[in-house]
């Protein structure tokens, strides 16, 4: 049953290819880029910035399809106000494209320079996911408001303590809100047409900050979703969980998408470190194949898997190579690929060659290495931000990452 998910989960690439980045972390949520080969030397006069574009504050990642790029902020003439913002740009040009603002006071909230998620695009709408609790629809092309739902008023959802963070999720008709509406739904899937809740499922864990990995196979499929106190599969539909590993994090902070890569689920953060959970034939055979609490301790950067190796970016000991079976630890690269501060950050995501990938590091570096067990090699990196934690988007040869000041578009060396 192991080698289904191997196979299943690479048979998948070939069907996606270049269509865009229109969520969080690429076609798949995965950080894999299916994009043309790129060179391992800089040209000599660096990357080619295509367009710069002024933004506001925020960490919502950016988000591409159609030629069209989307991304949050907080405009900064209207923080007094208390507004969150929907960004609009001509992927080409970076002009504006329209806007879309709507009230979001954000009291002491921890953090609160802006909104965390990214936008989801999907058969033409345009959702998203408000610090404080607000889901909405827009119309991708026009940005006309479509639905809103307050799911703290109106579905009992309780703001964590750095605000909701986790992208919307589609699936079929439904988009998924990692919420932690209570009693009983820590997600709640909203129709894509009219907003309405089509159905909740979860016990009554408060909102994490990833949003569910979607997990399908011929029988069955599984939103596996990691909240403060336990991981699940959760059934699309609703109904009781087909399975739970009790996890429970300081502060709440569940931050990471769960991974599933040769048959494991894994996830990592920084207080209690990194579980595995082997999945068995059916959907309800689950069981902790090993944890590690002292030397494999993610923050909130997304691993990444390739081969029975996975790539994580340790608060203590910078990126990590380990053997996702076992936990075994292969290498450590000691902050070299980013520096070392309270709250280190890479975002790491594939190429198309084998064993290379990109990083781009909190202090807005962007860095082309290779990955493998037996060490990396760093290619080049180049200083294309400000500092920045929102995650990029590839497309084609270009490259899409903002800061707090703006959003920048690079076309990246080909050969």
């Amino acid at each position: 049953m192991k080698l289904f998910w191997i196979f299943f989960y690479f048979g998948f690439v070939s069907s996606l290819l270049a269509d865009g980045w229109p969520e969080w972390r690429g076609p798949r949520g995965d950080g894999s880029w299916e994009g043309p080969s790129v060179s391992k030397s800089l040209p000599e006069d660096g990357l080619k910035r295509i367009w710069k574009t002024k933004i506001s504050p925020g960490y919502s990642g950016v988000t591409v399809k159609n030629g069209l790029v989307y991304l949050m902020d907080r405009p900064a003439n209207k923080v007094s106000e208390g507004m969150e913002r929907v960004i609009c740009l001509d992927a080409y040009t970076g002009s504006e494209i329209w806007d879309f603002s709507y009230p979001a006071a954000y009291s002491d909230m921890g953090y609160g320079k802006g909104p965390r998620a990214s936008i989801t695009i999907k058969n033409g709408r345009a959702f998203g996911f408000g610090a404080r609790g607000m889901a909405f629809a827009l119309d991708a092309r026009t940005g006309k408001k479509l639905w809103m739902r307050d799911l703290v008023e109106e579905e009992n959802a309780t703001i964590p303590i750095w605000g909701f963070s986790s992208s919307p999720v589609t699936h079929e008709n439904v988009v998924v809100y990692h919420a932690g509406c209570q009693p009983t739904g820590s997600l709640i899937a909203l129709s894509q047409q009219n907003g309405e809740t089509q159905w909740k499922a979860g016990s009554d864990d408060m909102a994490g900050y990833s949003p569910p990995f979607i997990l399908s196979s011929p029988e069955t499929t599984q939103l596996i979703c990691w909240g403060p106190n336990r991981i699940m599969s959760l059934p699309v539909g609703g109904g009781k969980a087909f399975w739970e590993i009790p996890y429970k994090v300081k502060y709440g902070v569940s931050i990471t998408k769960p991974i599933v890569h040769h048959g494991i689920v894994m996830v990592s953060g920084y207080w209690h470190g990194t579980r595995a959970i082997s999945l068995g034939e059916k959907a309800s055979d689950a069981k902790l194949l090993w944890s590690d609490e002292k030397n494999l301790r993610g923050l909130m950067s997304q691993a990444i898997c390739r081969n029975g190796v996975c790539y994580l970016l340790d608060r203590s000991y910078g990126l990590t190579a380990f053997e996702i079976k076992t936990g075994r630890i292969f290498w450590r690269d000691d902050h070299q690929i980013t520096s070392q501060d309270r709250n280190p950050h890479a975002s790491l995501v594939w190429s198309q060659s084998d064993g290379d990938a990109f990083a781009l590091n909190a202090d807005g570096e962007l860095v082309y290495l290779h990955l493998g067990k037996e060490g990396f090699k760093e290619y080049w990196r180049e200083q294309i931000t400000a500092k920045t934690w929102a995650h990029p988007a590839f497309v084609e040869d270009r490259l899409y990452a903002r800061d707090d000041q703006s959003v920048v578009c690079f076309q990246l060396p080909t050969d």
